[in-house]
């Protein structure tokens, strides 16, 4: 494995939300900040330290937290943001489970409370209040007291199950 120098930048390849990136980056560069600069602003930098989870992501099919991710380690990625679950203009099961029932007030967690709700159904697409509690768990939210957002994802996981019973009939 080549050694990189602090001052050398380092090409990269992304597909986030679909779309190839290439960028050229610093080694120090945090993928959070990366994403941010390619124009995906719902991940949001909280805490920079992997407290609070505004900056989860799905990479490569499991849920991190880009603020500690250096972006160089993210090369030759999948990722998915918040702003890659809607489709057609229509919101996600779990984006319009936010919506319905409240699960959001100052807003600033719910992009990265919603992808880790979009993680948790993707293990788990009929999961019990206190699998949906320990699911978030390393996400906080300073404003809701949580309720509401689990209201939020058992909506989308009812919706989400509906969605299935739709296609296969």
């Amino acid at each position: 494995m080549k050694v990189v120098e602090p001052n050398e930048k380092v090409a990269i390849k992304l597909k986030v939300n679909g779309k190839e990136y290439e960028e050229v980056v610093e080694p120090r560069r945090l993928l959070v900040h990366i994403l941010r600069d390619l124009g995906f602003t719902g991940v949001h930098v909280g805490c920079d330290s992997s407290n609070c989870g505004a900056c989860t992501v799905i990479m490569n099919g499991k849920s991190v937290k880009s603020c500690t991710l250096l972006a160089i380690e993210a090369n030759g990625a999948e990722i998915t943001t918040v702003e890659g679950l809607s489709s057609n203009g229509k919101l996600h099961p779990i984006q319009e489970g936010f919506w319905e029932k409240h699960g959001l007030q100052c807003g600033y967690c719910t992009p990265g409370m919603i992808m880790e709700a979009y993680f948790l159904l993707k293990e788990n697409p009929n999961p019990t209040e206190e699998e949906i509690r320990e699911g978030i768990s390393g996400n906080l939210c300073r404003c809701t007291g949580y309720q509401n957002i689990v209201e939020a994802i058992k909506y989308a996981s009812e919706k989400m199950k509906k969605q299935e019973i739709e296609k296969t009939t």
